[in-house]
């Protein structure tokens, strides 16, 4: 066998003549309405006081997001579904408490305290 003689046959990318393949495509971009949608929806559960208000805006937001992803076809589908969810129960949540203090004091404003000692 001959030393000199080479059986190898080196190649670099630059002479590959099939060229490089496509890079894949790029994922659909996240609407922004939907993660907005779902992060008010849960500041709507957590967030003391104006939960209420937080959960109107996360339902809204949650409903502009829809027709945007069925219009452009990007992304958040879930997370407005989420955020919805989240909105209905933290707004229902807060209504109900708010309904309950409300009905507390119209209750306890009503009774006439002193009645009870001026009927002897």
């Amino acid at each position: 066998m001959d030393q000199n003689q080479t059986d190898y046959q080196y190649t670099t990318f630059n002479n590959y003549q099939g060229g490089f393949p496509p890079p894949p495509p790029a994922p659909p971009k996240t609407n922004g309405k939907s993660i907005a949608s779902l992060v008010l929806g849960i500041m709507s559960l957590v967030v003391p006081y104006i939960g209420f208000i937080l959960g109107i805006v996360a339902i809204v937001f949650a409903s502009m997001s829809f027709k945007e992803l069925k219009r452009t076809g990007e992304q958040g589908r879930g997370l407005s579904i989420a955020g919805l969810v989240c909105g209905i129960i933290g707004t229902v949540l807060y209504a109900i408490l708010i309904l309950i203090v409300v009905l507390a004091f119209v209750m306890f404003a009503t009774v006439d305290s002193g009645s009870i000692y001026t009927n002897f």
